[in-house]
């Protein structure tokens, strides 16, 4: 048995959240590893619908250990509020099925503030952030003056830890001429939910040791896609972390030796939300009816998502940076009433041939896609869980999807709900 990674394979939002659970099903422990409440994942289970943000999607399932590790980046008081929620749906979080890294940093109001006043400034060139203030976080992280988790034990640490990056955002808000913070105010209001948050914090890597040494099964849950990374997607139109799959491993205070299979979420169509380059997107009637059918709208924000065909040239070069073994192809279904599919197979910048993505976001933004034209199917292929009852026309296009991005695939999703999927290779026994 192997531990298994799961990431998105575009822009996020592919579907990870219903392969998470189903591939939970037999883990024994589920590990989010970076970002914060920014990334949502939407789960149908017995019709019944949740919607998380920053609890791992194993927290659903009875028995599943669910765990935040020190990549990710904590609203305290938004995770109690989603903790709160879920329960009132009977989902039951004690210390025993859910663990947040002591070293996890803190998102403050200050971070959400100037996440907004960023954005706001930004005009045209926002980079389309979902102001929930991550990245200033990672910016507080990176800077060495974040308030951690562990920092909530202490009061007089914690009065020295705000002091200093107090320090730091009060000179910048009297810059832009706002409200300056009060440490006192903000001290007495971690205080009071100090408790609750340190109930649920534990040093992980010890703990993930501890499973190692039982063979435990561990899912590591990405939140966004590799085209967000930091260093490897489309900057500066990226999140604030890095959304490999390498990252489970610093992220949650493992050796890289344990990560195993890496499963790619990949949409049969590609979306995208906020701004950014996007060389496939479909501003028309087609793009308008992928939308419609994929009900794409964030699970976080409920932004409308933009919506296009396969980029087939953006998949193959994430799966290159990332290592995946496989690819977890989700929302065939939505494609299944149109006459002709298209997947984008090459690009041509100022009038030459190219077959990557280009680093620059000038060329990004002028690249224009190369297709090839696959006859649809026209029937249904939704709830269908065995292979072979696919449609020919469906079949081919998987199988050239397959082909074409290099790397096999090993399910295919037909619905929102768990089970309608076609199991090609478990990720866990390969």
């Amino acid at each position: 048995m192997k531990n298994v990674v799961v990431v998105g394979s575009q822009w996020g939002d592919e579907g990870k959240g219903k392969i998470v659970d189903w591939l939970s099903s037999e883990a024994d422990v589920v590990v989010r590893f970076q970002g914060g409440h920014n990334a949502g994942h939407t789960l149908v289970i017995d019709k019944k619908v949740f919607k998380l943000r920053l609890l791992p999607s194993g927290i659903v399932r009875d028995s599943k250990v669910s765990i935040l590790g020190n990549g990710v980046v904590i609203d305290p008081w938004a995770l109690l509020d989603e903790i709160n929620e879920i329960q009132k749906k009977g989902v039951k979080v004690t210390p025993e099925n859910f663990m947040i890294s002591e070293s996890s940093s803190l998102i403050l109001p200050f971070h959400q503030e100037m996440d907004e006043i960023r954005e706001n400034a930004a005009g045209e060139g926002k980079i389309g952030t979902t102001r929930r203030g991550i990245g200033p976080c990672y910016e507080d992280k990176v800077g060495r003056r974040s308030i951690r988790v562990m920092d909530l034990r202490s009061e007089s640490n914690l009065d020295n830890r705000l002091e200093n990056v107090l320090l730091h955002h009060n000179a910048i808000r009297k810059g832009l001429k706002k409200k300056v913070f009060k440490k006192e105010e903000l001290k007495k209001k971690l205080l009071k939910i100090a408790p609750e948050i340190l109930k649920f914090a534990k040093p992980v890597w010890l703990k993930l040791k501890e499973f190692k040494n039982e063979r435990k099964k561990v899912l590591f849950e990405g939140a966004q896609g590799i085209l967000l990374d930091v260093d490897h997607g489309t900057y500066p139109f990226v999140t604030s972390s890095n959304t490999l799959p390498a990252t489970a491993a610093t992220g949650s205070g493992t050796g890289p030796e344990n990560i195993g299979y890496i499963l790619g979420i990949t949409k049969a169509y590609t979306t995208r939300v906020g701004s950014g380059p996007f060389p496939t997107e479909l501003k028309n009637e087609i793009g308008e009816a992928l939308g419609k059918k994929g009900n794409e709208f964030g699970t976080v924000t409920a932004r409308k998502r933009r919506c296009g065909w396969f980029d087939g040239v953006l998949v193959r070069q994430t799966i290159n940076i990332s290592g995946i073994n496989g690819i977890a192809l989700t929302k065939l279904d939505v494609l299944d009433e149109l006459e002709e599919i298209k997947m984008c197979i090459g690009y041509k910048l100022n009038g030459k041939k190219i077959d990557y993505l280009p680093a620059a976001s000038e060329d990004q933004f002028n690249i224009k896609p190369i297709y090839k034209s696959f006859s649809g199917w026209k029937s249904k292929t939704q709830g269908i869980r065995n292979m072979q009852d696919l449609p020919e026309n469906a079949k081919k296009y998987v199988y050239a999807l397959e082909d074409f991005i290099g790397a096999k695939v090993s399910s295919i999703s037909t619905s929102p709900e768990r089970d309608d999927t076609i199991l090609i290779e478990d990720p866990f026994k390969s």
